[in-house]
């Protein structure tokens, strides 16, 4: 093949690695940071569901330590209120970050239902308070703090058994191990993540030795550094990419960086100068065979 036959093959190839940087860039910052984001939701979720654990703790140390005599007048007080109201805002701000499909929405709804039910329990103790006693304040506090059943063979507590507080821990287990999975699947998965990223950047080195060999050999050149200028642009994208990617998951922020118009406007823009210079890096050895010397 005649060697400026090549040299254009090679030009192109090089043109078309620095488009699938682009393309790559792109689905990074556009797929990536969704994924950020919907995972700092989860994340977000998580923190709610936490804090609603709290606020079933101080739910049951207000029920716990309520005088029975002044249940008719007080009910469960002001504490308990608050508090239950409290888990049922965070559990529904929570359902908004659920990561794991159909299951953490069962889940949710089950929170929701143990929650009416330790409501209820409690308005009986308090309307029956002067037949039952604190039975039924013993009652109404098991179905808010009672613990996981153990399984008899392995000692491990069992998954939806308990009060509220187990459920709600179920559900943040629940969470977790799916934001946990997340983090490590698509784009926020750092093995594929830069791999896709320096994959073009090794065909790029590839064809600037085979460029290198063929001005070596037939025109007896060396490498333009515009290709090489070409190259570093090209990596600097890839490389930020990747990056800024795992920078953004790192934090799991609202807003990652690598999405940011100012970053993207940066990286394309960068790219279209990758795209001149390799069109130039080549332009004056095809010159010589268009126009030649005399």
């Amino acid at each position: 093949m005649h060697p400026t036959r090549l040299l254009r093959w090679l030009r192109a190839s090089m043109s078309a690695m620095v488009c699938a940087t682009a393309v790559v860039y792109l689905l990074v910052a556009i797929d990536g940071g969704r994924e950020i984001t919907s995972a700092q939701r989860t994340n977000a979720a998580v923190a709610g569901i936490d804090r609603a654990m709290e606020a079933a703790e101080d739910a049951g140390t207000a029920l716990g330590t309520a005088d029975t005599g002044q249940l008719e007048l007080i009910g469960a007080g002001t504490t308990f209120a608050n508090a239950t109201a409290r888990i049922s805002t965070l559990v529904t701000a929570a359902a908004q970050g659920n990561a794991a499909g159909a299951a953490g929405r069962k889940q949710i709804q089950f929170v929701h239902g143990q929650l009416t039910t330790s409501l209820e329990l409690t308005a009986t103790a308090v309307r029956e308070h002067q037949r039952s006693g604190r039975s039924g304040v013993k009652t109404a506090l098991d179905a808010l703090t009672a613990p996981h059943l153990k399984d008899p063979d392995t000692g491990r507590p069992i998954p939806g058994t308990g009060g509220l507080h187990a459920s709600l821990a179920d559900l943040k287990e629940m969470q977790s191990s799916s934001l946990a999975r997340h983090r490590d699947e698509g784009w926020l998965d750092p093995v594929q993540l830069w791999s896709l990223a320096t994959a073009p950047l090794v065909m790029m080195l590839a064809l600037i030795l085979a460029t290198a060999r063929i001005l070596a050999r037939h025109f007896h050149r060396h490498v333009s550094p515009r290709l090489l200028w070409a190259f570093a642009l090209t990596a600097g994208v890839a490389v930020a990419s990747a990056g800024l990617t795992a920078w953004d998951e790192g934090r799991l922020t609202a807003h990652p960086t690598v999405g940011h118009p100012v970053t993207m406007t940066g990286a394309l823009l960068a790219l279209v100068v990758a795209g001149v210079l390799n069109h130039l890096a080549y332009r004056p050895r095809l010159a010589e065979y268009r126009f030649p010397r005399p």
